[in-house]
């Protein structure tokens, strides 16, 4: 720990401080950091070193890994800020982290889990009156133990799933408002295809959509897990500069109008016009809180334009939509997700009586997952004992994992139970 200490404060330039050993490689090497996204957000879970010959073992006890966060003008805990990352595991790749059996570069996989921030590339900080989630500037040295060869110098990012979208897109309305999106388009397509849209909560606002796409585990979308139920879909990812919910002047929750509905219609309406290939007829609509809220309001202003909704953490308040929007989006196929102990978006004043309203009105394709907690979905942080917080439903939604009615009873499609993304892909307007 001292050597990697002493290492860092000098910046990283002390690696010939064994430079007579023989194994030495080089003074400073290169390295590529992997980010994925989690249950609970993205995480730096690999590191993927450039080595200068072949190799055909590496073992994770030999490697020392520190990393320093930092984010312009916002201060960060110190332990969460700098410290020792834990080495869980090491095997020979390529340089972009494949398995081989010889090669010239080595993967570290790192520790990753909810309660170690040390391991996030995002910082949430209030930065000009709106909190949100922000890339941090996330730097490592990594050392071995035994040469003596220290890599401290970042030479690419790896993103998982991500860098499958498209990342460069935006979208002007009218003369002031613009918004950034990502898109991914399948591959290997017989039919058209559906598409999925994804609407970020009130945290990834701003123009990096990679923000939208990792903020929550939203990527997933792409995965061939969820791409599978549907025979292939196009997935859009719109981000909104600050937050869905803006209206005028502060926020709504429905009882005016936002700034941005509008707009948003518009960008998917030309995405559909610019891709032929996509289903008209299967064109899905989710997101959580801010997006939420969205998603409800793009199926109260155009009930006959979309195939199904799946919203999770609902910040649309029931109080205000009327009878009048309840007849309108009965008939559309929605699934709600909710925990009971939601302290942001509370249930008894959105999604639970918003669900009885339509049930009450006849709705017959609707169904509301209503859990008592948020928890560890993964069993590694101790499963139903370890809980999120409340407001995080979506994990579920994201994973696939919401399979019951508000009653408890499994949702059912002709004769067996299925999943919220299982149900989803069987909608399709007639």
């Amino acid at each position: 720990m001292a050597v990697l200490i002493s290492l860092v404060d000098l910046g990283g330039t002390a690696a010939n401080a064994k430079a007579n050993n023989k194994n030495t490689l080089a003074a400073s090497g290169d390295y590529r950091w992997v980010v994925e996204g989690f249950d609970w957000g993205p995480a730096v879970n690999k590191v993927i070193l450039s080595l200068g010959e072949k190799v055909k073992e590496a073992k994770a006890n030999q490697y020392q890994v520190f990393a320093m966060r930092s984010l312009e003008g916002v201060d960060i805990a110190p332990e969460n800020a700098s410290g020792m990352r834990s080495v869980v595991y090491a095997y020979v790749s390529d340089e972009k982290g494949n398995r081989v059996e010889e090669g010239q570069n080595i993967t570290l996989v790192l520790a990753v889990s909810p309660t170690l921030p040390l391991g996030s590339p995002f910082q949430y900080a209030r930065i000009n009156n709106r909190g949100s989630n922000y890339w941090v500037d996330y730097k490592m040295t990594v050392i071995h133990t035994g040469s003596g060869q220290v890599w401290n110098n970042p030479v690419g990012k790896i993103m998982p799933l991500v860098d499958q979208f498209d990342l460069s897109k935006q979208y002007k309305y009218g003369d002031n408002l613009s918004m950034s999106y990502a898109v991914y388009t399948p591959s290997s397509l017989k039919t058209k295809a559906p598409l999925i849209i994804w609407l970020h909560g009130g945290g990834e606002g701003g123009y990096d959509p990679t923000v939208a796409l990792l903020g929550n585990k939203a990527a997933n979308y792409a995965s061939p897990e969820i791409q599978v139920l549907f025979g292939g879909a196009y997935v859009l990812v719109p981000q909104t500069p600050t937050f869905w919910m803006q209206a005028a002047e502060g926020m709504t929750r429905g009882q005016e109008n936002d700034i941005y509905n509008e707009a948003l219609f518009a960008l998917i309406q030309e995405y559909v016009s610019n891709n032929p290939n996509i289903d008209p007829k299967r064109i899905y609509v989710g997101g959580c809180s801010n997006g939420g809220y969205m998603s409800l309001k793009l199926i109260i202003e155009h009930p006959d334009y979309f195939a199904g909704g799946y919203i999770s953490a609902l910040a649309y308040h029931n109080e205000f939509i009327s009878d009048a929007q309840i007849q309108k989006i009965k008939n559309v196929p929605m699934w709600f997700v909710h925990s009971k102990d939601d302290p942001t978006t509370v249930a008894d004043l959105t999604a639970v009586p918003l669900y009885s309203r339509l049930k009450a009105a006849g709705a017959k394709n609707v169904f509301f997952t209503l859990y008592d907690h948020v928890t560890d979905i993964t069993g590694f942080y101790g499963g139903e004992n370890y809980r999120y917080n409340g407001h995080w439903s979506w994990i579920y939604s994201h994973a696939n994992t919401a399979r019951t009615d508000f009653d408890g009873s499994p949702v059912m499609l002709n004769g067996r139970p299925v999943t919220i993304m299982e149900w989803l892909a069987a909608q399709k307007k007639k």
